[in-house]
């Protein structure tokens, strides 16, 4: 299936998209660096605790985790609105078997 097809038929409606999600968040995590992001976040949470800044320190390392864990948590929505947007990135994600297409039970 063409990617021109591919968002024809979903939007009609005529296909039903099987995104596998803890796929999807190991595929979107590697893809921005999450977790090489995530470190120098955690590190000024602590180093702002360990300054006497406890609140503010302990709310970083709060915004950081849970913003880790919202991100893996969407993965599967942005995926799909990127393959629906990017005919490369539908390609990469049918190739590697996270998006997995299959047609409407009517």
């Amino acid at each position: 299936m063409t990617h021109a097809e591919f968002v024809t038929a979903y939007a009609r409606g005529e296909i039903r998209v099987e995104i596998d999600p803890q796929a999807a968040a190991r595929s979107l995590s590697a893809r921005l660096l999450l977790p090489f992001v995530m470190m120098p976040v955690l590190g000024a949470g602590v180093a702002l605790a360990l300054i006497g800044w406890i609140w503010t320190g302990l709310a970083v390392i709060a915004l950081g985790s849970v913003t880790s864990r919202l991100i893996k948590r969407s993965a599967p929505h942005l995926l799909l609105q990127e393959a629906l947007r990017d005919e490369s990135a539908f390609g990469e994600l049918t190739r590697s078997g996270i998006l997995r297409i299959a047609p409407t039970v009517q």
